[in-house]
């Protein structure tokens, strides 16, 4: 018999899944806590916008509150590494645990070196990966400049002027051989062998054909992470985590229903075939508040995050000023077990302010959301070494958070 639940109970099941759904910790942040953070996760998303702050901080904050970002560069540059960096949801750090499946099942053909001459990739990359066997790792430019290759290019506004080095780096990386061993100030990538980084891993040949079983086995590891990570959700919604085929994860998710992995549910205005996962819990109440990141993996498939909890969310990036409706970097702000409010966040680093550009309610927030929603940039505000919280007028909500935020 196929369980039925209520929307309120599947929200619960989700929030729970992420470790979103109860207070944060009280007292410090312990690498221990941050670690299980990113397993439950099973990824976070990287991206170069640095408004607020870097993207892959900022769940950890959301679960966390309070923490040392400079966990996170011990877990993903020193031995044994916890994080690694590969393509998943879209370029992410990861679990090692994932990275040979991945390696099996991503198919960035846009990223690198595939429509290059193959004779001439292969030989830079012959002159690549000797190189980086016997140095330190390199960013592009100074294997670049170690090489003594040189190319004209031109310039281009969305920073993909990439020249042939790091275009073949880019090759390599998706191709599992070369891993980031650490990034710059710059966010540049350090690169390295993925052998001398993470030994305990041999190199995928994504360019063979996979053993049919063998991809099998590799796709079902990879749903069974995602469906774990979500708690509740699609076949997909469990295909979007790690970006892999849906036509691949519609025959994994019915292996592992037959495993007793994942259960058939409905959920009542949810109308779409739905999965449980057998770890999922259900906790009688949620009482977390957390604002989340562009880039949360609550937030990643935005069907999904409607349809559960009402909320339409685009980000505004590359919309032009004039037609963007709610701000350029817009975090959504989930008060128990609903997203009641969106602010537009900044760091002013110099000033040493969080800016607060505009701030909108939902139509159903609750009464307490300027309440809530200042003690959380309080914290916020904490955590990135900024003192003061500068509210701009824009949105229905900013008037109510510049009082709130005055009695802090």
């Amino acid at each position: 018999m196929t369980a039925s639940l209520s929307l309120s109970q599947a929200r619960r099941i989700a929030l729970a899944a992420q470790g979103l759904e109860k207070e944060r910790p009280a007292g410090p942040v312990t690498p221990r806590a941050v670690g299980r953070t990113f397993d439950r996760m099973q990824l976070v998303q990287i991206d170069s916008v640095n408004v607020l702050s870097r993207s892959h901080y900022l769940p950890f904050f959301s679960r966390l509150g309070n923490y040392d970002r400079s966990i996170l560069h011990t877990m993903a540059g020193r031995s044994p590494r916890r994080m690694m960096e590969y393509w998943a949801h879209e370029a992410s750090f990861i679990r090692p645990q994932h990275f040979q499946d991945l390696v099996l099942w991503q198919n960035r053909t846009w990223v690198g070196a595939h429509n290059m001459d193959p004779d001439f990739r292969e030989a830079m990359a012959r002159r690549i990966l000797a190189t980086l066997a016997a140095a330190r790792p390199m960013t592009a430019s100074e294997l670049t400049a170690h090489l003594g290759h040189e190319e004209d290019t031109q310039p281009d506004n969305w920073g993909w002027n990439w020249n042939v080095v790091k275009r073949v780096l880019e090759h390599l990386f998706e191709e599992g051989l070369v891993t980031s061993a650490s990034r710059t100030e710059q966010f540049e990538r350090r690169y390295a062998l993925t052998s001398r980084i993470l030994p305990q891993l041999s190199a995928v040949d994504n360019r063979l054909e996979p053993d049919p079983e063998a991809a099998s086995a590799s796709m079902d590891r990879l749903i069974d992470a995602a469906a774990e990570a979500h708690g509740i959700g699609t076949d997909r919604c469990f295909a979007d985590y790690f970006r892999t085929p849906v036509k691949a994860a519609a025959p994994s998710v019915q292996r592992l229903i037959d495993a007793g992995r994942l259960e058939r549910v409905t959920v009542r205005g949810w109308d779409r075939p739905l999965y449980r996962h057998a770890s999922a819990r259900l906790p009688r109440a949620a009482t977390g508040r957390a604002l989340l990141s562009p880039f949360d993996p609550l937030v990643f498939e935005r069907r999904r995050l409607e349809e559960l909890f009402g909320f339409h969310y685009r980000i505004e990036i590359y919309t032009p000023a004039a037609k963007r409706r709610f701000g350029y970097y817009v975090l959504p702000f989930l008060l128990r077990e609903g997203i009641v409010a969106r602010v537009d966040l900044k760091s002013d680093r110099a000033a040493g302010q969080l800016l607060v550009r505009s701030a909108h309610g939902e139509p159903d927030a609750p009464a307490d959301t300027a309440v809530e929603l200042a003690a959380e940039l309080r914290l916020m505000a904490d955590w990135l070494g900024l003192g003061d919280i500068v509210v701009s007028p824009g949105g229905d909500l900013a008037a109510a958070l510049v009082e709130e935020t005055a009695r802090l």
